[in-house]
C-alpha cells in the first residue's frame, strides 16, 4: 500500500512559477513509474510528466520546456516544477505511483490562475 499526498498548489499569475510536491508514505525507490496528471474542468485527465524507472523522463508536448518532474528518493518525494504558466495550465494536479499491478493516486492539489 502506498499513500500519496500532494501539496504546493495555489493561486498564481500567468507567467509565474510553482512547485508541487507529492510525498509517498513508503519508499519510492522500488516504484516503477511515478507521474503527474492534471484535469481541468470540462477536460479529460491528461498525463503531464512521468519518471519511468530505468527509462527516464517523459512529458507532454504542451509542457515540455516549461515543467520539470523530479524525485528525491531519500525524501520519498516527487516534484513538479511549473514555470511560465499559461492560461491553459489551471487544473487539479495529481500524482500517481505504479507498483505493478497496482496504480496509486493522490487526491490532488489545485492550481488556479489569478485573473
Amino acid at each position: 500500500q502506498v499513500q500519496l499526498v500532494e501539496s504546493g498548489g495555489g493561486l498564481v499569475q500567468a507567467g509565474g512559477s510553482l512547485r508541487l510536491s507529492c510525498v509517498a508514505s513508503g519508499s519510492i525507490f522500488s516504484l516503477n513509474v511515478m507521474a503527474w496528471y492534471r484535469q481541468a474542468p470540462g477536460h479529460q485527465r491528461e498525463m503531464v510528466a512521468q519518471i519511468v524507472r530505468g527509462l527516464g523522463i517523459d512529458s507532454a508536448d504542451s509542457v515540455t520546456g516549461r515543467f520539470a518532474i523530479s524525485r528525491d528518493n531519500a525524501k520519498n518525494t516527487l516534484f513538479l516544477q511549473l514555470n511560465s504558466l499559461k492560461p491553459e495550465d489551471p487544473a487539479v494536479y495529481s500524482c500517481t505511483a505504479s507498483l505493478a499491478p497496482v496504480l496509486y493516486w493522490g487526491e490532488g492539489t489545485r492550481v488556479p490562475l489569478s485573473s
